[in-house]
């Protein structure tokens, strides 16, 4: 992202505003289109392609078979892998609530 010349809003502002707008949404096609909306395709796939491989790292799979699977880059692959032990405990939360959904059936 772009730096912004300082003006009267906060970054932080602007970012509690987006998560506020994304909460607010009630089902994953209103999601679907707020971010087919505010993202440009290359956006969207930079994001799908860091989510893609979330899974993959909790599950211990190695960055190169990871790469394979997906296609994401392994430098993309390593970031992924420090945000989620060093980051603001997003990935974590996101896969919380989305659990039972990678395992059906309490698999």
């Amino acid at each position: 992202m772009k730096p912004q010349a300082s003006n009267s809003h906060d970054a932080a502002d602007d970012l509690d505003a987006l998560s506020v707008a994304l909460v607010a949404l009630q089902s994953r096609d209103d999601v679907r289109a707020f971010l087919l909306d505010l993202c440009t395709p290359a956006e969207l796939e930079a994001m799908t392609g860091r989510w893609r491989v979330v899974p993959l790292l909790l599950q211990g799979i190695p960055y190169r078979e990871i790469h394979s699977r997906t296609q994401v880059s392994v430098t993309t692959i390593g970031r992924v892998a420090r945000t989620i032990d060093h980051g603001a405990g997003g990935y974590a939360a996101a896969i919380r609530h989305i659990e039972p959904e990678l395992h059906p059936g309490g698999a």
